[in-house]
């Protein structure tokens, strides 16, 4: 089946980006063809994957617009070690189709109308979503068939992860999606279990998770070889590969390869 992943966040810094690269190389890693769309006017795919900045009718912003005739601009990457990644870049024209998608009468719908009519040939794809609730947001959840939820371990990012699960509830119910986007769990960032404050925020995070019967996955711990790697425009698998880090995505990975396996 084929897998559409939305990264939602509400609070910057949560490693977005960061867990959206490496699961588009890993899960190409393991044989399957992704898609790795950025919804971010910022354009970070770009900077994580050592991209060029992109003129405005070659990215995501091209797609949603009214002239569309099903030619995605994707971008390979890591050719040198990958053949089956590609990228729909950012850019900060993302900000004036924010404002198209609030007016527009099938605002809230439109990337899901651009798949159904023209669809990717993708076993996955991800959208990196931008740090608000806003549009853009929205349009990758009434997309998507999955959710993960990066969050940092700090008290601001744990606290507003409460805000977004209201927020996906109260949408999904408003948009009326059958089915609703199954969340797959909460992904710890940026952990330093050398920090007291990131132990005791953890260790309240994921008993709260279970009693609403989401999933929290082990934390992907900090370390500045993420951003050596990105500086690179690459996954921190391919810049340093015996890095501990490297292993803290394998559970995620994991579920993500049990879903695509799965028939339709």
């Amino acid at each position: 089946m084929q897998v559409r992943l939305a990264l939602l966040s509400n609070a910057g810094g949560s490693g977005k980006t960061t867990l959206a690269v490496h699961l588009a190389y890993l899960l190409a890693n393991e044989g399957f063809r992704v898609a790795l769309i950025d919804l971010d006017p910022q354009g970070s795919v770009s900077l994580f994957c050592g991209l060029p900045r992109p003129k405005g009718s070659q990215t995501i912003a091209a797609v949603l617009q009214e002239d569309f005739q099903g030619n995605w601009p994707l971008i390979p990457l890591w050719q040198e070690h990958l053949q089956n990644v590609e990228a729909c870049q950012g850019e900060m024209g993302l900000v004036k189709t924010i404002n198209e998608l609030v007016l527009h009468e099938r605002g809230a719908y439109l990337l899901g109308d651009r798949i159904a009519d023209y669809p990717l040939p993708h076993d996955l794809v991800i959208f990196d979503c931008p740090a608000t609730l806003g549009p853009l947001p929205l349009i990758a959840l009434s997309a998507c068939t999955h959710l993960l939820i990066p969050v940092q371990v700090e008290p601001k990012s744990a606290d507003g992860s409460s805000k977004l699960l209201e927020w996906l509830y109260h949408t999904n119910h408003r948009l009326r999606l059958k089915p609703e986007p199954q969340i797959i769990g909460f992904v710890p960032n940026q952990y330093d279990q050398r920090l007291a404050i990131h132990r005791n925020i953890l260790a309240q995070l994921l008993p709260q998770l279970e009693k609403l019967k989401i999933h929290g996955f082990a934390p992907i711990r900090f370390s500045s070889e993420f951003k050596n790697a990105s500086g690179l425009g690459v996954p921190l698998h391919l810049y340093r590969p015996n890095h501990p880090a490297c292993a803290d995505f394998s559970l995620i990975v994991s579920k993500l390869v049990e879903l695509l396996k799965k028939k339709d």
